[in-house]
C-alpha cells in the first residue's frame, strides 16, 4: 500500500489562476495543470528569493521533497510557455 500523501503548508492562494496565450482561442489551447503545492514552491523561491531550506522550511518538508515540487512545476512552466499551452493553477 502506497504512504499517504502529506499536506504541505501554502502560505498564500494565488489571485489568478488561469494564464494562456494571447490571440488564441482557448478552444484551441491544450491546458496545463500546476497544482497549489507547485505555485507556491515557484511563489517562494522565485518571488520571495528564499533559499531551497528556507522555501521547504516554510512549506513544512523536506528539501528534497520541494526540489522534487520545483522540477515538476519548472518542467510544466517550460512546455508551456514552448509549446504555447495555457496554464491553470488547480487545488490538489
Amino acid at each position: 500500500m502506497p504512504r499517504p500523501k502529506l499536506w504541505k503548508f501554502i502560505g498564500q492562494n494565488p489571485d489568478i489562476t488561469f494564464y494562456k496565450p494571447q490571440g488564441v482561442p482557448l478552444k484551441n489551447l491544450e491546458v496545463i495543470k500546476i497544482n497549489h503545492e507547485e505555485w507556491e514552491a515557484l511563489r517562494l523561491k522565485y518571488l520571495k528569493n528564499l533559499d531551497q531550506h528556507a522555501s521547504a522550511t516554510k512549506m513544512q518538508t523536506s528539501q528534497s521533497t520541494l526540489q522534487r515540487i520545483l522540477a515538476s512545476a519548472q518542467k510544466k512552466l517550460g512546455q508551456a510557455v514552448v509549446t504555447g499551452k495555457a496554464i491553470k493553477i488547480i487545488k490538489n
